[in-house]
């Protein structure tokens, strides 16, 4: 039982010191204007460790950690060192832009050791951490439709090449990347392994191979993302990147261990694909002329609601698109940082090391930003911070989980935000989903059923605009090779918002529920989710079988 004790009080005291060495690497961070880092919560890049070897590393107190095109983060015990210097400029002289944090030795450590697993890797299999762009952008040219990956895939897996693995795998990244989709899923099943592509935000099958291709696979996403070999009964998380003609892909991995092994889910973060205008989104003209005005305010608070997958994150990286210029200082908190943009601090919550949102939102208060975007509001602290911000003198943009607009008032005073300054700091709340757009080259012509037809004609009446669409045709989804027999090609939004004007301040003042607030806005002119997806219908833009997918028509 002393024992016990013994090494119950040992563990505390390391866990108070490690606190410490954090706390002071932090605070330091902050007297020579750096960012702070605990690697203890970030995967370690093998590709950014590669640049300098382990002896230089300890030597000069560095570790490269993330590798992002040609920046490279490095984590750093003290930037006056001039071993450290000597070794940025080493990296720098290889032709990469190291990016500095301040990290503590343990951090430090934590790095160090994976330069173990590194050279076990050189040794298990040739080729192993190295992704080719020049051979991606080779399949590319090859991979066209699901057909072509699996045709490919197969013969692929069949060969005796040594190095079949590393090409499979290239193969599958490339056939991503040129569907379109958004989420390759490599899921082991009692027999085989299956490998589903995520279009359009729909699981596709894309093929089923075998267990010692999966075992090889999973190995080098491992490796690739930062995450250890050995651990096979937790769940872990990281990262790796691929160029590809001058543009940046980041990939964030998930394993997740299962009854026959582990599940990889691997998400494609493409910049170009968050690079969309609000026309291009689908936000109908009313609520796109709102939307102008309001971002273009000094202060205030503008929230896009909706589950995830409904596209929040993509609407905050437009907001911030519209809003940037040299003379404003923008900083966001985030987890993750999905999409890195030219001009503005972005930061990323780390929960290890006590950063969250709340902290972050009060960390970049004593910044002096003009705007803020917070990824999400969780709790009250974040959210009355939020707010407060917005009262003093701050543009700030963040999401919320509600089913609709008309739902952000009630979570807001669910989290414990004051009903009385809601009307003076929120601006702007919306609502979104994402729908699958009709295939251009396949999509048909189709008369409506009597139940659809009612159901159109009753939305369209509705709404009370002169300029609306009328009823006399609809689409369905065909089939052909541009879309993969999906009869679906890209996605475009369903909005609805509520802007805060007198009446609906009135109705808040009052403690009303969702209908009343709706009911409140009724004369902004402004398309509820129903009445917008109906107009995508009756335009051609998507289905009503897509519509109804999506959100409810009942």
């Amino acid at each position: 039982m002393p024992k016990f004790q013994e090494e119950k009080q040992e563990r505390k005291i390391d866990e108070l010191l490690k606190k410490e060495a954090e706390d002071l690497a932090m605070i330091l961070s902050q007297k020579y204007g750096m960012s702070y880092i605990d690697l203890f919560g970030q995967p370690i890049n093998s590709d950014a460790l590669k640049l300098i070897n382990e002896t230089d590393a300890r030597e000069a107190s560095i570790a490269p950690f993330k590798l992002v095109g040609k920046k490279v983060h490095v984590a750093v015990f003290s930037p006056n060192n001039n071993k450290s210097k000597v070794a940025l400029e080493g990296i720098k002289q290889q032709g990469f832009e190291p990016v500095p944090y301040m990290a503590s030795e343990a951090s430090l450590e934590k790095a160090w050791e994976r330069y173990k697993e590194i050279s076990l890797a050189k040794a298990t299999e040739a080729g192993v951490l190295d992704i080719s762009s020049e051979d991606l952008t080779h399949f590319m040219s090859k991979v066209n439709t699901i057909e072509d990956i699996k045709k490919i895939i197969d013969e692929t897996v069949k060969s005796t090449d040594g190095h079949r693995a590393s090409k499979v795998f290239e193969i599958i990244l490339a056939g991503a990347i040129s569907t379109g989709a958004s989420d390759i899923h490599i899921e082991p099943e009692e027999e085989n392994v299956r490998l589903r592509f995520r279009l359009d935000g729909v699981l596709q099958n894309i093929l089923f191979f075998d267990a010692y291709t999966y075992k090889l696979l999973l190995s080098r996403v491992k490796l690739l993302s930062g995450l250890k070999i050995n651990i096979k009964d937790n769940a872990q998380d990281g990262r790796f990147s691929i160029r590809l003609d001058d543009n940046d892909i980041e990939i964030r991995t998930s394993t997740l261990p299962g009854s026959y092994g582990e599940s990889i889910v691997m998400r494609i973060l493409d910049p170009k694909k968050a690079i969309v205008s609000f026309e291009e989104m689908g936000v109908d003209p009313v609520l796109l002329k709102v939307l102008d005005r309001e971002i273009k305010k000094p202060n205030g608070m503008i929230l896009t609601t909706g589950p995830t997958g409904s596209g929040k994150s993509t609407t905050l990286y437009t907001f911030l698109r519209k809003v940037y210029s040299t003379g404003v200082k923008i900083i966001t908190i985030e987890d993750p940082i999905e999409y890195h943009l030219g001009g503005i601090t972005q930061t990323q919550t780390n929960k290890n090391a006590g950063y969250d949102f709340a902290k972050g939102m009060k960390s970049a208060l004593r910044q002096d930003p003009d705007i803020i975007m917070v990824g999400e509001i969780r709790d009250g602290e974040t959210a009355t911070t939020a707010i407060h911000a917005a009262l003093t003198g701050h543009l700030v943009f963040s999401t919320l989980h509600t089913n609709n607009a008309a739902g952000t008032i009630p979570r807001l005073i669910d989290l414990g935000v004051e009903w009385k300054v809601l009307s003076s700091a929120l601006s702007l709340f919306m609502a979104q989903r994402l729908i699958r757009k009709l295939c251009e080259n396949c999509k048909t012509e189709t008369d409506p059923t009597d139940e659809e037809k009612i159901l159109i004609e009753n939305v369209l009446a509705s709404i009370k605009r002169e300029n609306k669409p009328a009823l006399s045709k609809i689409w369905k989804a065909g089939t052909c090779k541009e879309c993969s027999g999906t009869g679906y090609k890209g996605r475009v939004g369903v909005f609805e918002g509520i802007l805060m004007d007198d009446t609906v301040s009135k109705a808040i003042s009052e403690h009303p529920n969702e209908e009343e607030i709706k009911k409140a806005s009724e004369g902004q002119n402004i398309l509820d989710m129903k009445q917008d997806g109906i107009v995508k219908v009756v335009n051609g833009v998507t289905s009503i079988e897509e519509l109804g997918r999506v959100i409810d028509l009942t």
